[in-house]
C-alpha cells in the first residue's frame, strides 16, 4: 500500500469529494487498512462515457493505495431505472439489451482497472460483479419483511430524486430502486466484507439508504462517500455536446473527437480537469497553476494527449496530437485527420450542405446543421458558411480533390 498520504487526502486535494458519513473515521479507516469499496454503473447504454471516467478515475486512485474496487454492474437496478434527476419515468430496456451493455462495461473497465492484481505492489485485484445475480430472484414478500420494513416512506419522499417527482406522477415501481440500491450494499457487505460505497453526488440520497441499512441489519460501520458531478466553469456537465455524450467507445466517439473536446476545455477549468481526469501528480499540475494566456494551450493540449492515452492508449493519442496540429497548428501532415471519401460524380450537379453535414457525421440532423451553419459553427477550408443553402459543388475541392470542414474545432472532414 503506498503510504506517502492517505487517499482521502489525494482526493481532497484534486477536488473529487462532495460528501462522506463520518468522514474523520473514513479517513481513519484508510490510513490504516485496505478497505473493499465499490462503484455501482447502470447499464443504460452500450458505452461509458466521459463522466463515468471521472468514476473510474476515483478507483483508479483508490486501488493505488492498497484498496479493493468492485465494479458493480447493474444488470439488475436497470430494470427499473433510477430515478435521480428524471421528470418521467426511464425508457424500460429489455434484459437482452441490458446484458448487452453491461458486457460492453465490462469490456471497458477491464482495460481501465486492474482485474489482476500486483500483491508486490500492494494492488488488490480487482471484483466484477452484477446484481442480477441477486436481484432478478428475489423473492418479493420475503424481500419486504427483511429489507422493507427499514424503510420510512415519509423520508424517502423527501429526498429530491423522489420529491421533485411527486407533481408528475412517481410509480411504486420506481419507488423500489432506492431499496434495491440499498440492497446491493448489504450484499456485498456479506458477500466480500465491502464497508465503503462511492458515487456521483446525485446518487447521495440513494447510498445514505445503503449505509443506513448495512449499519442496521449487521451492526458494523460502513460508509459512503460521494464525489463531484463532472461540470465545466460555466454549469455545464462535462462530455455533454449538442450531438450527445463523449463515449468511452472509439466506434461511438473517435479518439480524435475526445481529443479535440478536451483540446477546447474552457481557460476556467484546465487545471481543474488535469487534476480529475489525469494521474499527473499533484506537484507537477501546481506548478501550471500559475500559467496564463498561450501557455494554457499547452495545458490543453496535455489535458486531451493524457485523457485519450490511458482511454485509447498512447498510439492513437499521439495520432489524435498530430491532426489537431495538422489542423489547428499548421504545417503537420493531415494523415491521421478522419476523413470521409466520396465519388467524384456526387458533386458533379452539386450537393447540399446540410445534406453533406449529416452524411458525413458531423451532424445528427437537418435541424442541428442548420443551427450551427446560421450560429458560425461551420467552416469549409477556414471560411465560415453562414448561408443554410450552400451547395458544394467540384469547384470547392482543392487540386488533389480535397476540401476541410470544420465544426466548430472539433470535426473535420476531406473527400476525394
Amino acid at each position: 500500500m503506498e503510504n506517502k498520504t492517505n487517499v482521502y487526502d489525494l482526493l481532497e486535494q484534486r477536488g473529487f469529494i462532495d460528501q462522506a458519513t463520518y468522514a474523520e473515521e473514513l479517513k481513519e479507516l484508510l490510513g490504516k487498512e485496505s478497505v473493499t469499496f465499490y462503484i455501482g454503473f447502470d447499464a443504460t447504454a452500450d458505452s461509458l462515457t466521459l463522466g463515468h471516467f471521472l468514476q473510474v478515475r476515483v478507483m483508479q486512485h483508490m486501488q493505488k493505495f492498497g484498496h479493493r474496487p468492485i465494479a458493480l454492474l447493474g444488470g439488475g437496478t436497470t430494470m427499473i431505472g433510477d430515478p435521480s434527476g428524471k421528470t418521467d419515468m426511464r425508457k424500460l430496456l429489455t434484459k437482452e439489451d441490458i446484458d448487452r451493455n453491461a458486457e460492453c462495461f465490462k469490456k471497458q473497465l477491464s482495460k481501465l482497472i486492474n482485474f489482476e492484481g500486483d500483491p508486490e505492489n500492494g494492488i488488490q485485484k480487482a471484483i466484477f460483479t452484477n446484481n442480477a445475480d441477486w436481484l432478478l430472484n428475489l423473492n418479493f414478500l420475503n424481500f419486504m419483511r427483511e429489507i422493507g420494513v427499514h424503510f420510512s416512506v415519509n423520508r424517502m419522499l423527501t429526498f429530491d430524486a423522489y420529491k421533485n417527482r411527486m407533481e408528475r406522477g412517481l410509480t411504486f415501481f420506481e419507488f423500489g430502486y432506492m431499496l434495491m440500491q440499498s440492497y446491493d450494499f448489504l450484499h456485498l457487505y456479506r458477500e466480500h466484507g465491502c464497508k465503503l460505497q462511492l458515487g456521483g453526488s446525485d446518487q447521495w440520497s440513494n447510498m445514505l439508504g445503503g449505509y443506513e441499512l448495512v449499519r442496521k441489519l449487521e451492526e458494523d460501520k460502513v460508509y459512503s462517500m460521494t464525489f463531484k458531478l463532472l461540470t465545466t466553469a460555466s454549469g455545464i456537465k462535462m462530455g455533454k455536446t449538442v450531438s450527445g455524450a463523449i463515449w468511452l467507445d472509439p466506434e461511438k466517439t473517435t479518439p480524435y473527437e475526445m481529443y479535440q473536446y478536451l483540446r477546447n476545455t474552457d481557460d476556467r477549468d484546465v487545471i481543474k480537469f488535469l487534476k480529475l481526469l489525469t494521474l499527473l501528480p499533484m506537484e507537477e499540475i501546481e506548478k501550471y497553476e500559475s500559467y496564463e494566456g498561450s501557455q494554457l494551450n499547452e495545458l490543453k493540449d496535455l489535458l486531451a494527449y493524457e485523457v485519450v492515452k490511458d482511454v485509447h492508449g498512447t498510439q492513437l493519442a499521439n495520432e489524435a496530437r498530430q491532426a489537431s496540429k495538422a489542423l489547428f497548428g499548421g504545417g503537420a501532415d493531415l494523415e491521421n485527420v478522419p476523413f470521409t471519401e466520396y465519388d467524384k460524380s456526387e458533386f458533379e450537379e452539386g450537393k447540399g450542405l446540410l445534406n453533406l453535414l449529416n452524411e458525413t457525421g458531423l451532424t445528427s440532423s437537418n435541424s442541428e446543421a442548420r443551427r450551427l451553419v446560421t450560429q458560425n459553427g461551420i467552416a469549409i477550408d477556414d471560411e465560415k458558411v453562414t448561408d443554410p443553402k450552400t451547395i458544394i459543388t467540384l469547384a470547392n475541392f482543392d487540386e488533389e480533390g480535397r476540401m476541410m470542414i470544420k465544426k466548430g474545432k472539433k470535426f473535420t472532414t476531406k473527400s476525394e
